[in-house]
């Protein structure tokens, strides 16, 4: 089960009606929530994932269950206006054989989107959850934060560094831009 701010249920709609009910829906979410449309229409992925990206929001991916498709899509802002501010950097390609000597890569990213695509051996821990799971991070060990774009993974490294973690990068650009291989197994 992946985990979701907002269900819509759009069983049994022809096009274009799960769009409407999803524009809807979007509108009564705030950003960084997580939309699930339950949908029977074959042709909603290919529609959903084309309005999303159309308007701004992250399609993260759809699964199948009993015949109906669970869509996933993630209220974004996306205003890439925002300046990064934490200074300590790491690239999408140096994390790699940075982590392989020491450290864990940290995902802050939603569990759906954590769910459809993530490194190897990261530790997933959404931005909305950090201040409550510290205690499951070492101050010693160094730790590679990454989201999406670097945005929410830069506000992540601000707060564990204002925490006393001083071994922390935020990785740029991050998993949007990921070259690598994307597990989708969840521990």
């Amino acid at each position: 089960m992946i985990k979701s701010d907002v269900q819509l249920d759009a069983k049994g709609l022809a096009c274009p009606m799960p769009i409407v009910k999803t524009k809807k829906a979007m509108n009564d979410l705030t950003e960084g929530q997580i939309l699930e449309v339950q949908a029977t229409d074959k042709g909603s992925t290919t529609d959903l994932k084309a309005w999303a990206k159309s308007v701004g929001h992250q399609y993260i991916g759809t699964r199948e269950e009993d015949n109906v498709l669970l869509h996933y899509i993630r209220k974004s802002n996306d205003d890439n206006s925002y300046e990064k501010q934490f200074e300590q950097t790491i690239t999408n390609e140096e994390v790699i054989n940075r982590v392989a000597n020491s450290g864990i890569i940290l995902d802050v990213r939603e569990e759906a989107e954590y769910a459809f695509g993530h490194i190897e051996g990261s530790k997933s821990i959404p931005m909305g959850e950090l201040e409550d799971r510290l205690d499951e991070l070492n101050h010693d060990e160094e730790i590679y934060v990454i989201c999406r774009t670097g945005t929410r993974s830069d506000f992540a490294a601000q707060k564990l560094f204002k925490k006393g973690f001083t071994k922390v990068y935020n990785v740029l650009p991050g998993i949007g831009s990921w070259n690598g291989n994307l597990s989708k197994s969840m521990k």
